[in-house]
């Protein structure tokens, strides 16, 4: 029988897509998934560091699977993954005192996984390889994609911005691009695999060349995209606000299956934090690009990621961190309390001086007023007709569907009443009229002509 395998994924849109791409080279091993720890003969843990609390998980995980063995005598082999396997190499051995890991395989190595099981399978020893590896190049067809719907597509590994909280560089590596010919390869077979909305991926997507095309920036490689027969919908992140030009937004804008929705990760709304952030803009420079994609794009939604307690952070750099709430008017927001992360200049060079307790009370505050945010700009929806992709069953009612409109918001309405069955419906863009707002979602009627309605 086939040895069967099962992956965990903490964390961004890129690490799930990695473990798409383990999974496929899995399979071509000869390997079969599984859902249960106690069936899988391998289990790898594709991890995050972004937050302190995501690197937490691993090792929860990790004394789960230790009790595991013990109570069942079930051992199958273990490889960290992701992040925490990059930045902390051999070391996680040793943090562990060496029980349960057997793989440990950096972010640029992945390609490598079915090799470093198979000699950690005759091995008194585990097999670690953390090495950087600048090929981007992935083998068309062998990922093994999670989502019916969409497909992640990595156009870009790595940043060279080195924000002062950001751990990404230490552990995704330096910036590379990915040839435009192999996307766009990777881009018709995910359409001829029956994915319809493709997902563009990079630490700093807006900042794609391609190594093959010189002439080819984001903005014309979207516009490509947007050429491919198949395609019905296009997102991508996550964009950097200083490389957010006239371009990208006029593309955004012109290119009918590109979505009318831009995450732009302010990550605060103080001029004095974002410079000790080194994120090299100011306060008012985003509010001015913000107002630039509101007057191009009227119905555009936006989004953002927010740290709050940053090393320094006065009341009042807080304060307008709550005032650009008001004023950019996000449909959503990741919003998350600062950890200090390993080798970053804020480790280095700044103390963690705003206090636990206040960054909580300030963390419930941001998010408090942002429920309220999304609340009255989903209220003013109420009684449209918006245009759904259905991607799933709702999570809460198996009587519903589930969607996303192509401002990224949430939709939930019955199933329509038919032969087609809650599967027949995946994938299609429905018009549906909406009935009932919330602060994360939309409840509504299909009104297709499928529907009678």
């Amino acid at each position: 029988m086939a040895k069967k395998y099962l992956i965990e994924t903490f964390g961004c849109q890129m690490n799930v897509h990695d473990s798409e791409r383990m999974a496929g080279l899995l399979d071509q091993a000869g390997y079969e998934a599984t859902d249960s720890d106690q069936h899988a003969d391998v289990i790898v843990i594709n991890t995050c560091s972004v937050r302190e609390h995501a690197e937490d998980k691993l090792y929860t995980r990790l004394g789960e699977l230790r009790v595991l063995g013990e109570e069942t005598g079930h051992r199958p082999m273990v490889a960290v993954a992701g992040c925490v396997a990059q930045q902390e190499g051999a070391g996680l051995l040793t943090r562990t005192n060496g029980h349960v890991i057997d793989v440990v395989i950096g972010t640029q190595r992945q390609k490598m996984l079915p090799m470093l099981i198979e000699k950690a399978a005759v091995s008194a020893f585990a097999e670690v390889d953390v090495n950087p590896w600048d090929d981007v190049s992935f083998p068309l067809g062998i990922t093994h994609r999670s989502d019916p719907v969409k497909a992640y597509v990595t156009i870009i590994e790595g940043c060279n911005d080195h924000c002062a909280f950001c751990v990404v560089p230490h552990t995704r590596g330096h910036e590379r691009m990915r040839a435009k010919a192999e996307i766009l390869g990777e881009v018709r077979q995910a359409v001829d695999s029956g994915r319809r909305e493709i997902h563009l991926l990079g630490q700093i997507v807006n900042h794609y060349q391609a190594p093959d095309d010189p002439g080819c920036d984001f903005a014309q490689l979207l516009s490509e995209v947007n050429d491919v027969s198949g395609v019905e919908r296009i997102r991508f992140a996550s964009p950097h606000p200083r490389h957010t030009g006239a371009r990208l937004v006029e593309a955004v804008r012109d290119l009918p299956k590109v979505c009318k929705h831009l995450h732009l990760p302010v990550q605060s709304g103080s001029t004095s934090v974002l410079s000790a952030m080194r994120r090299r803009y100011t306060r008012e420079e985003y509010l001015g690009l913000v107002a630039h994609v509101r007057e191009a794009i009227p119905s555009a939604t936006l989004s953002t990621d927010m740290i709050v307690g940053f090393p320094g952070e006065t009341d009042g750099d807080f304060n307008d961190t709550m005032t650009l709430l008001d004023l950019a008017q996000y449909s959503s927001v990741f919003s998350f309390k600062y950890s200090v992360r390993p080798n970053t200049l804020a480790s280095k060079r700044m103390p963690d001086d705003v206090g636990e307790e206040v960054k909580s009370e300030r963390i419930v505050a941001l998010q408090a007023r942002q429920r309220e945010i999304q609340l009255a700009l989903h209220e003013r929806i109420v009684g449209r007709v918006v245009d759904v992709m259905v991607d799933a069953v709702s999570r809460r009612r198996d009587t519903e569907l589930s969607g996303r409109t192509q401002g990224n918001t949430v939709v939930n309405f019955p199933i329509p009443a038919g032969a087609r069955g809650a599967d027949g419906w995946i994938g299609q863009t429905m018009p549906v009229a909406v009935r009932r707002a919330g602060a994360y979602s939309l409840w509504g009627e299909a009104v297709s002509a499928d529907t009678g309605k």
